[in-house]
């Protein structure tokens, strides 16, 4: 008997030597605050927590809550080191009924079902807590409510200490940049940014960087804050960064062979498990010779903490290496230096949203939907003044309303008048080809500038496409055929809208012919399969080792997280899935975009023969000198190689001949035809000096 009891001895001690404190309840509050449930910790033996030889095992929660995903729940230790244990899961579902989290449980809270009962592995890292700091100390279990109209109770939970302590990962090196944020023990909200150090490791391309490195690409002060409207919601949070002097003042710092600037994003791109479809979607608008964001991947550390792969990229902003257009001043209220300077957006009015004004026109093909919000983002609604408000919201006005008009078309009086219709056919297809669920009606940018610098309104720059490329289970987005335009005829309820600027232009020939001819050019070049698939393989190959990384501290691989509809068992499988979706996209759209009565020529033109109002144009000089038998004034467009018009307006001739003076055009081929609400065919001339 005793060499049965002393094996018992033996097999039961680590459990005697478990201590587990419990801590109070009480209501969740349902009104937009964070509640902070205490659990005082004391006597416990040993008190330093750690990895190896004793720490928090475990921690059990028993609550009842009517629709769990509103929930956000996490253990916060004495040090204030925070970890998520669950984060909006369960979707309608009710309670967590003695739920336990231990890092080694075989199932994942990511995969559970509600009412959620036994042991999962928690969203984060729970042996985070465990990193040398004294255990006995004031615990607490954070619990926020993130929607309103659902009450619930949490009736106890506990905390089990113990010589099975939870591990975590022991990010060392990567052959991704390494960023270091340490905020000093200040908690990052969403306003204001707070000072902050960073220091970044970048050993050069395909040369790798270990965190023992010196910071050897920057080190200094950064303002930081919390990003995103939904995305804040995210156990992954994204970040506005900004790089600061010792003042607080902003400061250019030219990062990542970027160009000089001071603003900067950290983009999470939680749901996005292949990581990389902002990059891939920035990366092919600007190989579609359009300004994009640039980017560059980096493995992240926050206090001390390894929080993942991000996106580090250009904020939207104007400046000469980003919306290279004119600076706006607050005294520029009037002529030449009132038209230009402006960055609009169509988005939500919450996170990054702000004052503007509502469109005009109703939402397409919805005219009972939402109203479509038109805000200011530079100047943004702080330092816009009065008369640069009346300004940029009266031309959209003018805009919109010339989209009604008779003749929509007409180069003085329609839309061509007020807009660059080529960017805005490439904003819609690299919108069509990712099927961008936020596409047209959040983060979706327009830019103005002078009048003396052209002065249209363009579409752009792309933004936020995360919830694209298949990556979405709501509103059709997640099928490979149908039009993202045409979202408001599936989700009509919807808070945010598509504007009816695209309805009116998508049913307009002459858009139609714009936009065919630039996918008939952009399909063999950028848009190309083979192009897009290169773009999407180089990524997956950069990424190959830290999405690894990655995923050990957000554990939703091969589980369903918000708005994934597509869900792979590992990375290759989401990257796969996200090329077999461009492609059928790329199949679909090829089929479907609208075709034209006139063919494009390998200009992306027609030139079906002269009309007789024109029979001939030639240049002698800088001067197209366009033949005209009848000798009647004509309104005519001149038209680059790739579609553009560069030139507009009434000619009369002199005799026969019109002559329309294009002072530093470049040498190569233009187009002319009648403008205006004619259908007229293209004459060619060609500029040889």
């Amino acid at each position: 008997m005793r060499s049965t009891f002393l094996l018992a001895s033996i097999v039961l001690s680590p459990i005697l030597r478990a201590q587990t404190y419990t801590g109070s309840g009480g209501p969740i509050p349902d009104d937009g605050s964070t509640a902070f449930f205490s659990c005082p910790v004391s006597g416990l033996v040993p008190t330093t927590l750690d990895t190896v030889a004793f720490g928090v095992m475990e921690v059990c929660i028993n609550l009842t809550h009517t629709y769990d995903a509103d929930l956000e729940i996490s253990l916060v230790a004495p040090d204030g080191t925070t970890v998520p244990l669950s984060i909006g899961n369960g979707g309608s579902g009710n309670n967590y009924l003695n739920t336990c989290f231990r890092q080694d449980a075989s199932a994942s809270i990511l995969n559970g079902t509600p009412p959620f009962n036994g042991t999962y592995r928690p969203q984060g890292q729970l042996g985070l807590v465990n990193n040398g700091q004294l255990g006995n100390g004031a615990w607490a279990l954070k619990i926020y409510d993130n929607y309103p109209s659902d009450a619930g109770t949490l009736f106890n939970w506990n905390i089990t200490f113990g010589n099975d302590p939870a591990g975590y990962f022991a990010f060392t090196e990567s052959d991704l940049p390494i960023v270091v944020i340490n905020t000093n023990g200040q908690v990052i909200v969403d306003e204001p940014k707070l000072m902050a150090d960073m220091g970044i490791i970048w050993n050069g391309p395909g040369l790798r960087n270990h965190l023992s490195d010196p910071f050897n690409h920057y080190e200094g002060k950064i303002g930081i804050e919390r990003r995103g409207a939904t995305s804040a919601t995210m156990p992954k949070k994204s970040y506005g960064v900004e790089t600061w002097d010792l003042n607080a003042i902003a400061i250019d710092t030219a990062l990542f062979d970027m160009p000089s600037e001071n603003d900067w994003v950290l983009s999470a791109g939680y749901p996005d498990k292949t990581l990389f479809r902002n990059a891939f979607t920035y990366g092919t608008a600007r190989a579609m010779g359009r300004y994009a964001p640039r980017t560059m991947h980096v493995d992240v550390l926050l206090n001390g903490e390894y929080i993942g792969v991000y996106t580090f990229c250009e904020k939207v902003k104007r400046d000469e290496g980003r919306v290279d257009i004119a600076k706006l001043l607050p005294t520029d209220v009037l002529g030449d230096e009132l038209t230009g300077g402006y960055i609009v957006k169509v988005d939500k009015t919450t996170g990054s949203g702000g004052d503007g004004w509502y469109s005009l026109l109703p939402p397409a093909f919805n005219s009972g939907g939402a109203d479509v919000a038109i805000l200011y983002d530079e100047p943004d609604q702080d330092d816009i003044v009065a008369q640069q408000a009346n300004y940029i919201e009266a031309y959209v006005d003018s805009f919109e309303l010339s989209l009604l008009s008779a003749f929509p078309a007409d180069t003085s009086t329609g839309y061509p008048h007020f807009i660059d219709p080529v960017t805005f056919a490439d904003q819609l297809l690299v919108n069509e080809l990712t099927k961008n669920g936020d596409g047209y009606r959040i983060s979706t940018f327009y830019h103005k500038d002078k009048n003396s610098n052209g002065g249209k309104l363009k579409a752009g720059p792309v933004w936020d496409y995360d919830v694209s490329s298949g990556n979405g289970d709501y509103c059709d987005i997640w099928r490979t055929d149908g039009w993202a335009y045409e979202f408001n005829t599936v989700c009509g309820t919807a808070p945010n809208m598509v504007s009816g600027w695209w309805q009116e232009l998508v049913q307009d020939p002459t858009f139609q012919r714009v936009l065919r001819c630039r996918w008939e050019e952009l399909k063999v070049t950028a848009l190309s399969p083979s192009a897009l698939e290169a773009r999407m393989d180089s990524l997956a190959d950069l990424l190959n080792e830290s999405q690894g990384f990655n995923f050990q501290v957000w554990p939703i691989m091969g589980a369903y997280t918000w708005p994934n509809y597509y869900i792979a068992e590992d990375y290759q499988g989401e990257v796969d899935t996200m090329k077999w979706f461009i492609q059928e996209r790329w199949n679909w759209l090829d089929a479907q975009l609208p075709q034209v009565s006139v063919p494009c020529s390998t200009v992306g033109i027609a030139d079906a023969g002269a009309m007789p109002d024109i029979n001939g144009a030639r240049f002698v000089g800088d001067d197209m000198l366009v033949n005209l038998p009848s000798g009647n004034k004509v309104m005519l467009d001149v038209l680059d190689a790739r579609g553009r018009i560069i030139a507009s307006g009434y000619v009369q001739p002199d005799g026969t001949v019109g002559r329309i003076t294009m002072t530093g055009a470049a040498p190569g081929l233009y187009l002319v035809r009648p403008g205006g609400p004619a259908d007229g065919a293209w004459i060619r001339a060609v500029k040889t000096d």
